[in-house]
């Protein structure tokens, strides 16, 4: 089988595709046949060097594909199932906990840009009804991101205004999945042509960050005060989303995009608003498949800007750099 996998630390041109031994299920395992998978910033961080992994690891943490065989103890799947990935295979339900999330797809266990993989029976979940591979393999950690984001950490209901940062795959699940929730959806963006785009998904209002550097003020103004904010930059974004917080807002950290990793807020607005704040990394299995439940009954579908082939994960590495997409990019093969 062929197989992507990172040879050396440092840069894209470290992405190499390997010939490996077609692999054989264990007594737990079922071996899937993966068509799909989608990119995110966490994939970035490891193509580039900036997550060390080991030498020969193969990246990606979304995939979806098709079981071809089941070890001998697994009884609740079979050849032919079609099923997607989950970015922390050992975490099935509860809390988090160390050991539920010490494997994590594409860093420190292996990923999904592979012609096939064994992974635990527990690891995988089925796709949505009338989903393609390539849909489907937006949804492990982007998807399950924004779910976990509004509705299992969040709390949202219905009528609560909801601040979506960005246009990128998680963004767009949760403005849908806010939507269907009820919920009055603020948006920030780049561009004016992103800006009508979001409009047209039901946003009350949408800001350009890079025309109003105080966009969060702007957002408090236009709003009244977000209830519930799904913060993507971390430190590049965290005293933004703090201004269009409401007095006794929640803010769910979920992500570092740009220069995010370390940042500086003013700590009164914080306290003086009476901030709920909590960190969130992806999602459960049941997570997941409460989500796939929300995705059927709400007939939910992700946007996919761009799709590449299997050979092409620099390429589409270097296309997600150049901040065009709206929506997921993804490689079939």
């Amino acid at each position: 089988m062929k197989a992507v996998v990172v040879v050396q630390l440092g840069g894209l041109n470290n992405l190499q595709i390997v010939e490996r031994p077609d692999p054989t299920p264990g007594d737990h395992e079922v071996l899937v046949r993966w068509h799909a998978t989608s990119l995110n910033y966490h994939d970035y961080l490891v193509a580039i060097g900036a997550i060390p992994v080991p030498e020969g690891r193969i990246p990606m943490s979304d995939g979806a594909g098709e079981i071809l065989s089941v070890g001998k103890e697994v009884n609740n799947w079979k050849a032919g199932d079609k099923v997607m990935s989950m970015f922390f295979p050992g975490w099935v339900e509860g809390a988090p906990a160390f050991r539920k999330i010490v494997g994590v797809s594409g860093e420190t266990i292996d990923g999904y840009i592979t012609e096939m993989s064994c992974v635990p029976e527990s690891g995988v979940t089925r796709i949505p009804e009338g989903y393609t591979y390539a849909e489907a393999a937006t949804l492990p950690c982007a998807g399950l991101t924004a779910w976990n984001g509004l509705m299992h950490s969040g709390g949202l209901v219905a009528g609560q205004k909801v601040l979506i940062e960005g246009t990128g795959g998680m963004s767009l699940m949760g403005l849908q999945f806010a939507k269907a929730a009820g919920a009055k959806i603020y948006a920030t963006t780049s561009s004016s042509e992103k800006a009508e785009r979001l409009m047209a998904l039901g946003c009350e209002a949408v800001v350009n960050y890079k025309e109003d550097e105080r966009w969060g003020k702007t957002i408090f103004k236009k709003s009244g005060g977000i209830d519930l904010t799904l913060d993507v930059g971390g430190g590049s974004t965290m005293g933004q989303s703090i201004e269009a917080s409401k007095i006794g807002g929640t803010i769910i950290s979920i992500g570092i995009l740009g220069n995010g990793r370390k940042g500086s807020i003013t700590f009164p607005k914080l306290f003086f608003k009476f901030i709920n704040m909590k960190g969130i990394a992806v999602g459960s299995r049941v997570m997941q498949e409460d989500m796939i439940n929300a995705i059927e009954t709400n007939s939910i579908k992700p946007n996919v800007d761009k799709s590449f082939s299997f050979d092409q994960l620099a390429d589409a590495f270097k296309y997600q750099e150049s901040g065009q997409h709206f929506g997921k990019i993804v490689l079939e093969w």
